[in-house]
């Protein structure tokens, strides 16, 4: 296997949408920095963007334009070495200016799937439907010139799944992104049964380039992010659901989401979580991940029903936050939804309603902000939990029945061989939510909770 020439032509598909443009973006800078190699100087590379409108491929090239400024800025010392003996190109911004340009001349976008017939390695990063996962690798099967592999970003659907449908003989892998690709860190790397072993070892080639964390996931529906992260939103919603009656939808809504980003020190509540992935994004994977689980019930009656309604949540094409659970305005939550009235209630009211119901926050409370700039943070967690464990509020109640459940939730996963480790489990939860300690510890004496 060349990795070079296995790269030099390359096809993503979907690659204008959230996932997809982050992928194209790494792929065509990694690409670009290929071709500047002596030893590639026949080499004519190519990464072809498919999508399904030209006014959503122009969009892709301003970010990618826009972008790989940023990228360009960084290496500046790079780009200095590179140009060390052109002495049309002197100064930094002729420098960058120029990297851009390369990295641009690369891309051909396009919407005819005809595109990818010639391509090396497809990136599919289409919606998280099955269907039209397998419609769209088995045409290019029909019609390719070529063997091409494929990396699928799908966060749930089985590979060995997609690879018996398309009757690819293991030219397939679970390559799952974290959103946003050009930031994150994680990587889930999923071989099928029949995944080929020099399609794996150009995986890791690639991730490595690309200065990714890889962990490896078994190949069970949902892996381990959507593992985890689809029964932590059945939880927040059976919360919800235990308290709705005492309090009301918004409030709970609140209650619910507050514990599980302040008392639980995370980035975001799962509700405000659930929003930025999509009520509907969310749906989809529970429906793939369903099937697989006999034991389990993996489908949310309101979500089903929020979706009915049009409450989809996830974001704009802009980057704002569309509504669900809440309603934002500048990244920043301003009303919450009432189910029965079917309208937002403003946030304040609610906020200033339950926080005195809900209590005040333990002693030695770090927020998520301050204590995720801590490397060794474990003692400092621990001074904490040992605090919470002695609240009887509300919300410290609310928390450690959250962190109880979602501890379960990661042993469990490791129990049904989707996680390798206990450690994997803590490891996607760290990187690719960016959580401050894993679900996985034993901070509180979960027996006596």
């Amino acid at each position: 296997m060349n990795y070079d020439k296995k790269l030099s032509n390359v096809s993503i598909l979907g690659a204008a949408g959230k996932m997809g443009s982050g992928i194209l973006l790494l792929t065509a800078v990694e690409m670009a920095d290929l071709s500047y190699k002596k030893e590639n100087n026949n080499i004519t590379f190519i990464l072809n963007a498919i999508d399904v409108s030209d006014k959503v491929l122009s969009g892709l090239l301003e970010y990618v334009r826009v972008q790989a400024r940023k990228i360009a800025e960084k290496k500046i010392n790079f780009l200095r070495e590179l140009y060390f003996n052109n002495q049309n190109l002197v100064y930094n911004n002729e420098m960058i200016d120029d990297y851009i340009q390369r990295v641009l001349s690369i891309i051909r976008p396009s919407t005819l799937i005809e595109s990818t017939y010639n391509s090396n390695i497809i990136f599919e990063a289409v919606n998280e439907n099955p269907d039209l996962k397998i419609k769209l690798i088995n045409q290019i099967e029909v019609n390719c010139n070529i063997t091409p592999w494929y990396f699928t970003n799908t966060s749930s659907v089985p590979i060995s799944y997609l690879n018996e449908k398309c009757n690819l003989n293991g030219r397939i892998i679970g390559f799952h992104f974290y959103n946003p690709p050009a930031i994150q860190k994680l990587v889930e790397l999923i071989n099928g049964t029949d995944t080929v072993s020099d399609l794996n070892s150009f995986a890791l080639e690639y991730a490595k380039k690309l200065r990714k964390t890889i962990v490896h996931s078994n190949d069970i529906a949902g892996f381990i992010g959507n593992g985890h992260f689809m029964r932590d939103t059945l939880l927040g919603i059976k919360l919800l659901n235990e308290l709705k009656t005492d309090f009301g939808f918004p409030e709970t809504v609140y209650i619910v989401n507050k514990v599980s980003q302040d008392f639980m020190i995370r980035p975001m509540g799962i509700f405000q979580l659930i929003d930025y992935v999509g009520i509907d994004v969310c749906k989809y994977i529970m429906e793939v991940m369903n099937p697989y689980f006999e034991d389990e019930d993996i489908h949310s009656d309101l979500l089903d029903a929020l979706f009915e309604r049009g409450v989809k949540g996830g974001q704009n094409s802009d980057g704002s936050q569309k509504n669900g659970f809440m309603k934002y305005y500048k990244g920043k939550i301003i009303e919450i939804y009432d189910y029965n009235s079917n309208e937002y209630m403003n946030y304040e009211t609610i906020s200033k309603k339950m926080d005195p119901i809900i209590g005040k926050l333990p002693n030695d409370y770090i927020s998520w902000k301050e204590i995720i700039k801590i490397k060794d943070r474990d003692d400092l967690l621990a001074m904490y939990f040992e605090n919470l464990k002695l609240e009887k509020t509300l919300g410290a109640n609310v928390a450690k029945k959250f962190l109880k459940e979602t501890r379960t939730i990661g042993l469990k996963l490791v129990e049904q061989n989707v996680a390798k480790s206990e450690k994997d489990v803590n490891d996607v939860m760290l990187t690719g939510f960016f959580h401050s300690y894993g679900p996985i510890n034993d901070f509180l004496p979960w027996g006596e909770i």
